[in-house]
Protein backbone atom coordinates (compact mmCIF):
# COMPACT_ATOMS: atom_id res chain seq x y z
CA UNK A 1 0.00 0.00 0.00
CA UNK A 2 1.29 2.99 -1.10
CA UNK A 3 1.50 5.94 1.96
CA UNK A 4 3.14 8.68 0.18
CA UNK A 5 2.42 11.04 -2.53
CA UNK A 6 5.92 11.24 -4.80
CA UNK A 7 4.77 13.97 -6.46
CA UNK A 8 3.82 16.30 -3.61
CA UNK A 9 7.33 15.39 -1.69
CA UNK A 10 9.01 16.05 -5.32
CA UNK A 11 7.19 19.17 -5.79
CA UNK A 12 7.98 20.17 -2.02
CA UNK A 13 11.84 19.93 -2.45
CA UNK A 14 12.31 23.04 -4.57
CA UNK A 15 9.82 24.76 -2.80
CA UNK A 16 11.32 24.55 0.69
CA UNK A 17 14.72 25.00 -0.87
CA UNK A 18 13.84 28.48 -2.31
CA UNK A 19 12.33 29.38 1.56
CA UNK A 20 14.85 27.47 3.39
CA UNK A 21 18.27 29.84 1.16
CA UNK A 22 16.08 33.14 1.56
CA UNK A 23 18.11 35.35 3.79
CA UNK A 24 16.38 34.75 7.72
CA UNK A 25 17.28 34.94 11.48
CA UNK A 26 18.96 31.61 11.64
CA UNK A 27 20.86 31.66 8.64
CA UNK A 28 22.01 35.18 9.93
CA UNK A 29 22.86 33.64 13.04
CA UNK A 30 25.37 30.56 11.04
CA UNK A 31 27.06 33.49 8.99
CA UNK A 32 27.82 35.17 12.38
CA UNK A 33 29.03 31.99 14.08
CA UNK A 34 30.91 31.22 10.54
CA UNK A 35 32.71 34.43 11.26
CA UNK A 36 33.75 34.22 14.36
CA UNK A 37 33.95 30.35 15.59
CA UNK A 38 34.29 28.47 12.66
CA UNK A 39 31.50 25.90 10.79
CA UNK A 40 32.95 23.08 12.88
CA UNK A 41 31.54 24.74 16.54
CA UNK A 42 28.80 26.55 15.03
CA UNK A 43 27.32 22.58 14.13
CA UNK A 44 25.78 22.88 17.69
CA UNK A 45 24.02 25.98 16.77
CA UNK A 46 22.86 23.94 14.57
CA UNK A 47 21.78 21.05 15.96
CA UNK A 48 19.54 23.28 18.51
CA UNK A 49 17.76 24.80 15.39
CA UNK A 50 17.12 21.79 13.43
CA UNK A 51 15.66 20.36 16.91
CA UNK A 52 13.71 23.39 16.83
CA UNK A 53 12.43 23.79 13.61
CA UNK A 54 11.41 19.73 13.85
CA UNK A 55 9.46 20.80 16.67
CA UNK A 56 7.79 23.42 15.04
CA UNK A 57 6.90 21.80 11.79
CA UNK A 58 5.42 18.76 13.43
CA UNK A 59 3.04 20.66 15.77
CA UNK A 60 2.01 23.18 13.02
CA UNK A 61 1.00 20.08 11.21
CA UNK A 62 -1.16 18.80 13.91
CA UNK A 63 -3.03 22.25 14.61
CA UNK A 64 -0.90 22.80 17.91
CA UNK A 65 0.31 26.40 16.26
CA UNK A 66 -2.82 27.40 15.46
CA UNK A 67 -3.69 27.63 19.01
CA UNK A 68 -0.14 29.64 19.80
CA UNK A 69 -1.02 31.97 17.06
CA UNK A 70 -4.30 32.96 18.45
CA UNK A 71 -2.69 34.21 21.50
CA UNK A 72 0.51 35.34 20.83
CA UNK A 73 1.02 36.29 24.24
CA UNK A 74 2.15 32.96 24.98
CA UNK A 75 5.10 33.85 22.36
CA UNK A 76 5.97 37.42 24.08
CA UNK A 77 8.25 36.80 26.99
CA UNK A 78 10.05 33.99 25.48
CA UNK A 79 10.72 35.99 22.22
CA UNK A 80 11.49 39.30 23.66
CA UNK A 81 14.02 37.31 26.16
CA UNK A 82 15.52 35.47 23.43
CA UNK A 83 15.68 38.55 21.26
CA UNK A 84 17.63 40.70 24.03
CA UNK A 85 19.78 38.03 24.67
CA UNK A 86 21.06 37.21 20.71
CA UNK A 87 21.70 41.31 21.19
CA UNK A 88 23.23 41.08 23.88
CA UNK A 89 25.85 38.53 23.36
CA UNK A 90 25.88 40.94 19.63
CA UNK A 91 27.04 43.72 21.63
CA UNK A 92 29.71 41.96 23.37
CA UNK A 93 30.89 40.67 20.11
CA UNK A 94 31.08 43.91 18.48
CA UNK A 95 33.38 45.04 21.66
CA UNK A 96 35.45 41.48 21.04
CA UNK A 97 34.47 40.59 24.65
CA UNK A 98 32.61 37.38 25.43
CA UNK A 99 32.42 34.19 24.53
CA UNK A 100 31.37 34.08 20.53
CA UNK A 101 34.01 36.75 19.95
CA UNK A 102 37.08 35.75 18.33
CA UNK A 103 40.13 36.40 20.95
CA UNK A 104 42.06 39.40 19.98
CA UNK A 105 45.94 38.96 20.28
CA UNK A 106 47.43 38.76 23.41
CA UNK A 107 44.29 37.39 24.72
CA UNK A 108 42.80 34.38 26.15
CA UNK A 109 39.57 32.63 24.17
CA UNK A 110 36.69 31.87 26.52
CA UNK A 111 34.53 29.66 24.37
CA UNK A 112 31.06 28.85 24.08
CA UNK A 113 29.68 25.37 25.30
CA UNK A 114 28.29 23.01 23.25
CA UNK A 115 25.13 23.44 25.46
CA UNK A 116 24.93 27.26 24.95
CA UNK A 117 25.36 26.94 21.40
CA UNK A 118 22.88 24.63 20.75
CA UNK A 119 20.15 26.77 22.95
CA UNK A 120 20.91 29.93 20.40
CA UNK A 121 19.75 27.85 17.66
CA UNK A 122 17.09 26.35 19.84
CA UNK A 123 15.58 29.50 20.84
CA UNK A 124 16.23 31.10 17.18
CA UNK A 125 14.10 28.34 15.72
CA UNK A 126 11.39 28.11 18.39
CA UNK A 127 10.47 31.77 19.26
CA UNK A 128 9.62 32.95 15.71
CA UNK A 129 6.20 33.64 15.48
CA UNK A 130 6.71 33.88 11.41
CA UNK A 131 8.39 30.69 11.60
CA UNK A 132 5.14 29.00 13.03
CA UNK A 133 3.08 31.03 10.58
CA UNK A 134 4.90 29.60 7.66
CA UNK A 135 4.83 25.95 8.59
CA UNK A 136 1.02 26.46 9.02
CA UNK A 137 0.78 27.69 5.28
CA UNK A 138 3.31 25.76 3.65
CA UNK A 139 3.00 21.93 4.96
CA UNK A 140 -1.10 21.43 4.24
CA UNK A 141 -0.86 21.28 0.39
CA UNK A 142 2.00 18.92 0.27
CA UNK A 143 -0.30 16.55 2.46
CA UNK A 144 -2.79 13.78 0.51
CA UNK A 145 -5.21 13.46 2.83
CA UNK A 146 -6.26 10.31 1.50
CA UNK A 147 -3.13 8.83 2.51
CA UNK A 148 -1.91 8.18 6.02
CA UNK A 149 -0.73 11.59 8.21
CA UNK A 150 2.23 9.85 9.89
CA UNK A 151 4.85 8.88 6.85
CA UNK A 152 4.30 12.11 5.00
CA UNK A 153 4.53 14.08 8.08
CA UNK A 154 8.06 12.11 8.18
CA UNK A 155 8.91 12.53 4.78
CA UNK A 156 8.31 16.28 5.11
CA UNK A 157 10.11 16.79 8.17
CA UNK A 158 13.51 14.80 6.89
CA UNK A 159 13.13 16.66 3.82
CA UNK A 160 12.95 20.30 5.81
CA UNK A 161 15.74 18.76 7.94
CA UNK A 162 18.01 17.94 5.57
CA UNK A 163 17.31 21.26 3.11
CA UNK A 164 17.72 23.44 6.71
CA UNK A 165 21.25 21.61 7.13
CA UNK A 166 22.48 22.46 3.47
CA UNK A 167 21.39 26.13 4.14
CA UNK A 168 22.79 26.61 7.48
CA UNK A 169 26.14 24.86 6.13
CA UNK A 170 25.94 27.34 2.94
CA UNK A 171 25.82 30.23 4.97
CA UNK A 172 28.19 29.23 7.83
CA UNK A 173 30.92 28.80 5.38
CA UNK A 174 30.14 31.96 3.51
CA UNK A 175 30.70 33.26 7.01
CA UNK A 176 34.30 31.32 7.33
CA UNK A 177 35.14 32.58 3.96
CA UNK A 178 34.27 36.33 4.74
CA UNK A 179 36.11 36.17 7.98
CA UNK A 180 40.00 35.89 6.35
CA UNK A 181 38.57 38.63 3.90
CA UNK A 182 37.98 40.66 7.02
CA UNK A 183 41.07 39.70 8.69
CA UNK A 184 42.65 40.75 5.74
CA UNK A 185 40.86 44.16 5.52
CA UNK A 186 40.83 45.34 9.41
CA UNK A 187 41.69 42.64 11.99
CA UNK A 188 40.41 40.36 14.22
CA UNK A 189 38.02 43.77 15.81
CA UNK A 190 36.40 44.90 12.22
CA UNK A 191 35.35 40.62 12.14
CA UNK A 192 34.30 40.60 15.81
CA UNK A 193 31.97 44.32 14.94
CA UNK A 194 30.84 42.36 11.34
CA UNK A 195 29.56 39.25 13.04
CA UNK A 196 28.11 41.66 16.51
CA UNK A 197 26.13 43.44 13.67
CA UNK A 198 24.59 40.77 12.49
CA UNK A 199 24.09 39.38 15.75
CA UNK A 200 22.00 42.04 17.29
CA UNK A 201 20.26 42.41 13.95
CA UNK A 202 18.80 39.03 14.62
CA UNK A 203 18.48 39.46 17.95
CA UNK A 204 16.14 42.62 17.02
CA UNK A 205 14.68 40.16 14.46
CA UNK A 206 13.32 38.06 16.85
CA UNK A 207 11.94 40.34 19.69
CA UNK A 208 10.54 43.05 17.06
CA UNK A 209 9.87 41.17 13.60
Amino acid sequence: MVSLNLALLSAFIPTFFMVSITPGMCMTLALSLGITIGVRRALWMMAGELVGVALVATAAAVGVATFMLKYPTAFAVFKYAGGAYLAWLGLQMWQSRGKMAMPEENSEPVESSRLQLALQGFVTAIANPKGWAFFIALLPPFIDSKLPLAPQLTALILIILGLEFLCLQLYAHGGKTLRKALKQGGGVRTVNRVAGSLMILVGAWLAFG
